[in-house]
């Protein structure tokens, strides 16, 4: 999967419309609000990647977290995050850049958050991977790393990877996928790329990276979430990681 062509699914003004709603309309999910609670400290300075229209920098920022540096890949969307921020007389870094190849310095982050499975909108293994080393690169020993995916052993989606399984065996796969996993399914706003990951995939590649992994919990075993917030995203699996404090 070529991802200028991710980029341009969230460069379009409609599915740019439909995180910005979300901003207000949607908030910080429970599960989410929870987790940065407990392992980042609201005095120290955070990196939000994949970032949208700012739902979870603006979220932070009402929780008191005033060192927030955000990214997105859509320059739309740091765009229209720039206007909500205007909008509501804040000053907010909103910044447009590549996960898999960050321009931020060794050690600059007391902690990193890549929200609403965006990590996993990463095409292709190997730049995923990157983009986990250029996180564990740009945040501090003993800091922590939070992020989300879904989750391909869920019990729902059993017959379609079966038969996905299948199909690629045959080699008859689509021809932009790049891993098992992939999908690129219809939306309102036309064909989005995601890759729905097994947990032992995640776990390998946290380790790869040089993270400890401290936790993995379904959403709804964080917290039981708003009615807004199911209708806005499906069930994911959050990841809580830690570079180590040695190492360095």
């Amino acid at each position: 999967m070529d991802p200028k062509e991710v980029k341009a699914y969230y460069m379009q003004e409609d599915v740019v419309h439909h995180y910005a709603v979300a901003v207000d309309q949607v908030g910080l999910w429970k599960s989410e609000e929870l987790l940065f609670k407990r392992y980042f400290d609201p005095e120290e300075s955070l990196l939000e990647l994949g970032c949208g229209a700012g739902r979870i920098t603006f979220g932070l920022h009402q929780l008191g977290y005033g060192r927030i540096t955000a990214m997105d890949y859509s320059k739309k969307m740091v765009q229209i995050a720039r206007e909500i921020s205007r909008m509501k007389r804040l000053k907010l870094g909103f910044h447009s850049g590549d996960a898999a190849n960050l321009k931020y310095g060794d050690a600059e982050f007391a902690g990193a958050i890549f929200g609403f499975n965006g990590l996993m909108q990463i095409p292709g293994a190997d730049r995923r991977q990157n983009a986990m080393r250029e996180i564990f690169r740009v945040i501090r020993p003993g800091s922590y790393f939070i992020f989300t995916t879904h989750d391909r052993e869920n019990p729902k989606h059993r017959k379609y990877w079966t038969r996905e399984r299948k199909i690629w065996n045959a080699d008859k796969q689509h021809a932009e996928y790049d891993d098992f996993g992939d999908r690129i399914g219809g939306t309102p706003w036309g064909e989005m790329y995601i890759h729905i990951p097994h947990k032992n995939e995640v776990r390998d590649a946290l380790v790869d990276a040089g993270f400890d992994l401290i936790n993995s919990s379904p959403r709804a075993m964080v917290a039981n979430e708003s009615r807004a917030v199911r209708d806005f995203s499906d069930e994911c699996l959050f990841w809580v990681a830690k570079k180590p404090e040695a190492f360095g």
